[in-house]
């Protein structure tokens, strides 16, 4: 442990530091310390391939570091779209992000193609909160929470590194 360093803010950025160190608990030493450990984790995560993922959950955010395994799309015959996206975090578990449309609804059954075309009324909904994420620890454990022929795909590359040195 360095004690005693001295670092020196330019003038223009103090009241940058004084946000930080309302955010951080108060103190100079705490904003520096988690600046430097969230600049350490993605500059290593980069480094090794895993890109910064950012997950809307009705209205909150969800961060990690990880890269995309794989994103599969289907829709109901009412209209409503599920996404699924599976993501292997840089620390070695799987994320699962599913992501569902609003319900398209029409006034009557009857008139459900011309709300579509635009010549009839159509309502629809949404509820936020229609998003989920799921940390589970083995690529197993995905299996029946994501469509069989999804996890098919997404279990056969889960183990590949994530960046490949090529020798050329």
């Amino acid at each position: 442990m360095v004690r005693g360093t001295t670092i020196e803010i330019p003038d223009e950025d103090l009241p940058l530091l004084e946000r930080a160190q309302g955010l951080a608990g108060g103190t100079p030493a705490a904003a520096i310390s988690e600046a430097l450990r969230r600049y350490v984790e993605a500059e290593e995560g980069r480094r090794q391939g895993y890109d910064e993922i950012v997950i809307q959950v009705a209205g909150d955010e969800r961060r990690f570091s990880g890269v995309l395994l794989g994103e599969w799309g289907r829709t109901s015959r009412g209209g409503r779209v599920e996404t699924f996206r599976v993501y292997r975090s840089g620390k070695g578990t799987f994320v699962l992000h599913v992501d569902r449309s609003p319900d398209w609804v029409s006034g009557s059954e009857s008139d459900d193609w011309l709300g579509y075309l635009g010549l009839g009324e159509t309502s629809w909904g949404f509820v936020p909160g229609d998003a989920v994420v799921e940390v589970v620890g083995t690529i197993e454990e995905l299996r029946g929470r994501i469509p069989a022929e999804f996890y098919d795909r997404v279990a056969g590359i889960a183990e590949r590194p994530v960046v490949e040195d090529l020798d050329l």
